[in-house]
């Protein structure tokens, strides 16, 4: 059989990969903190036809030949996570929050640590700082922020504020002003080895190492890392880009399915040689 033929599927395949991936990209364009992702393509392997060899070192005989290798087909390469700025969308809600430099959010279901750039919070009925799945919002000393409980009329808070800093100011019951902690951010040194694991999630993995240890926005590793009230991160999908991305895709694919049908012909020719 034609290794044209095999090449041709191997193209059609990751090109609908890729297809798969902007498709996903262009479904999250208003996905809050939505991180788009890349693929990139590579060759296979090849079959070697004749090596190459070296010329006569006495300058008198034969010179030196190439090898002489055929492709077999395309694989994927890669499927990066592109982690750039998306843009700020001012909300007016105060527990909406937006990192502004590098980091994550940590969030916990009581038993796993989570990371997300999705800062669309509320305070639930118990004064947690939770994510819209119910997630609670970690602090500096890991505990959940948590302000006064809001069942208890006696101790329920009159008033809150966040700063840039991450700390959760508010005025309790009897006026005073209090503190319920600091809302921590986590860096990692490759943000795009983490796991997508969907509801706008990441978990850490062996490629994505673990955060570093200074959790405190504006200090240490994260001095350029603030947090803007009242404000979400946008999805860094751009449009533009993932049309003509769409485009080539659409083209490479048809490139491809091409190859196979003039395969196809070829070989209906050396059928029809037995008459």
């Amino acid at each position: 059989m034609m290794r044209s033929l095999y090449s041709g599927v191997s193209g059609l395949r990751t090109h609908q990969t890729r297809m798969d991936v902007i498709g996903d990209n262009i479904a999250n364009v208003n996905t809050v903190g939505f991180k788009r992702s890349a693929v990139t393509f590579k060759d296979v392997f090849y079959q070697t036809l004749r090596g190459g060899s070296a010329g006569d070192s006495g300058g008198t005989g034969m010179g030196g030949t190439n090898p002489q290798q055929i492709g077999l087909g395309v694989t994927l390469g890669s499927i990066d996570v592109v982690h750039t700025q998306g843009a700020a969308a001012s909300t007016g809600n105060g527990t909406d929050l937006m990192i502004q430099g590098d980091g994550f959010f940590r969030v916990s279901d009581g038993t796993n640590t989570y990371y997300t750039r999705a800062g669309a919070f509320h305070f639930d009925n118990e004064g947690f700082l939770v994510t819209t799945d119910g997630l609670k919002v970690l602090g500096t000393d890991d505990n959940p922020i948590q302000i006064a409980d809001m069942n208890d009329p006696t101790t329920m808070p009159q008033s809150y504020s966040i700063d840039k800093m991450g700390v959760v100011h508010y005025v309790d019951s009897t006026g005073a002003a209090q503190q319920a902690g600091t809302i921590s951010i986590a860096k990692f040194s490759n943000p795009s080895g983490l796991e997508k694991i969907g509801q706008n999630l990441y978990r850490a993995t062996t490629s994505s190492g673990d955060p570093g240890s200074e959790l405190t926005p504006g200090q240490g590793s994260l001095a350029n890392t603030t947090i803007i009230p009242s404000t979400l991160e946008m999805s860094n999908v751009d449009l533009a880009q993932e049309f003509t991305d769409m485009i080539i895709t659409e083209r490479g694919f048809q490139a491809n399915a091409r190859t196979i049908t003039t395969s196809d012909q070829m070989l209906q020719e050396l059928v029809n040689l037995k008459r």
